[in-house]
C-alpha cells in the first residue's frame, strides 16, 4: 500500500500508535520529528490527536510503504537555519546578496541623474520640511525624480511603534538612513527632514552610502528664532514642562561638524527664504554632478 507524509509549518500532533506507547499525549523525540513504522494496517491501527488550536495547514504526498509517517514539530523551514544575537535577537546568518541583472548605473541612465541622500538636519521650526519641499519641488521642475522622507511622515507609518526617547529616536533614525540607502540606490535624490540630533546617528546613516552620496544640510538657525516660530506649539509646552526630553529645551542638538552645506538664517527675506535655500542645494548637487546622468 501507499503510506503518507506529512509536513506541517506549525502543527500540536501526537499519537497513539501500537508500538509508539499508547500515549496520546506522547511527545516528540528530541530531534524534532516523529517516525512511524509503515504497515499493511497502519491506517486502522493509527490514531492521530490534534489540537486544533495550533493546527496550521499542512500538506500529504504519496511515499512508498518503506517511508515514515513524518510530522515536523520544530516549524523549520526546508533548510536548518544557522542562528546568532544581534541585540539579543536571533538574527539568520545563511541570507546571501543576490545580485541583480540591472546595476545601478544603468538606473541613473534611465532617469539622467545620480542617486544620493540629502540628510536636512535641525532644531524642530528651522524650516526642514518647508525647505525639503521647495527643494522636491525645484528639482520636480527640472525634469529630476525625487523622493522626500520625513520625520514626522515616516512615525505615521513605518516608525509609528518609536518614542522619543534616546534608544528609539537613534532606530528611528536607522530605519530611515537604510530606506534612504535604497532610494539612492534606485538613482533617486532622496530628501531626508528630519530633527536627528545626535551626530552618531547622522554618522551612521552616512557611512551606508559610497563616499560622496551623502550631502548633510545643517539649517544653521538660532534657538530663538525656531520657538518664535514654533508652528507646531511644541516648545510652548516643552517650556511649561508637558513635553521632556524636547531636543533643544532638555535634550541635546549636536550641530554638524563637517556638513556639505550650510543654510544659516541671516534675516534677509531673500537669503532665508525657502525657495533660496533650494537653489543652494542645488547648486551644490550641480557641481558634484548628480543632476546628469
Amino acid at each position: 500500500m501507499e503510506g503518507l507524509a506529512i509536513r506541517a509549518s506549525r502543527p500540536s500532533i501526537f499519537c497513539s500508535l501500537p508500538g509508539v506507547g499508547g500515549d496520546p499525549q506522547r511527545r516528540p523525540p528530541s530531534d524534532g520529528f516523529l517516525n512511524f513504522p509503515a504497515s499493511s494496517n497502519a491506517a486502522d491501527n493509527t490514531k492521530l490527536v490534534v489540537n486544533s488550536g495550533s493546527f496550521h495547514p499542512i500538506s500529504a504526498v504519496n511515499v512508498s510503504t518503506q517511508a515514515s509517517l513524518t510530522a515536523d514539530f520544530l516549524a523549520l523551514s526546508e533548510t536548518n537555519v544557522k542562528e546568532e544575537r544581534i541585540n539579543g535577537e536571533k538574527k539568520a546568518d545563511n541570507i546571501v546578496w543576490h545580485e541583480s541583472s540591472i546595476c545601478r548605473c544603468d538606473r541613473q541612465q534611465l532617469l539622467q541623474q545620480k542617486g544620493c541622500v540629502i540628510w536636512i538636519t535641525g532644531l524642530s521650526g528651522s524650516g526642514k520640511s518647508t525647505v525639503a519641499c521647495a527643494l522636491s519641488k525645484a528639482l520636480f521642475e527640472r525634469g529630476k525624480l525625487t523622493y522626500t522622507l520625513d520625520g514626522d511622515n515616516v512615525r505615521h507609518g513605518l516608525n509609528r511603534d518609536l518614542t522619543f526617547k534616546a534608544e528609539d529616536r537613534t532606530e528611528n533614525i536607522r530605519r530611515i538612513g537604510e530606506v534612504a540607502k535604497l532610494f539612492a540606490d534606485v538613482g533617486v535624490i532622496c530628501i531626508a527632514s528630519l530633527i536627528s540630533p545626535y551626530r552618531r546617528d547622522r554618522d551612521e546613516c552616512r557611512s551606508l552610502l559610497p563616499e560622496g552620496d551623502f550631502v548633510e544640510v545643517f539649517m544653521d538657525v538660532p534657538l530663538s528664532v525656531c520657538e518664535s516660530r514654533d508652528p507646531k506649539g511644541l516648545y510652548k509646552l516643552a517650556r511649561a514642562g508637558k513635553i521632556k526630553g524636547f531636543t533643544g529645551i532638555d535634550d541635546p542638538y549636536e550641530a554638524p561638524l563637517n556638513c556639505e552645506v550650510v543654510l544659516k538664517h541671516t534675516g534677509d527675506d531673500f537669503s532665508s527664504s525657502p525657495r533660496q535655500m533650494a537653489e543652494n542645494i542645488i547648486c551644490y548637487l550641480q557641481n558634484k554632478g548628480y543632476l546628469e546622468g
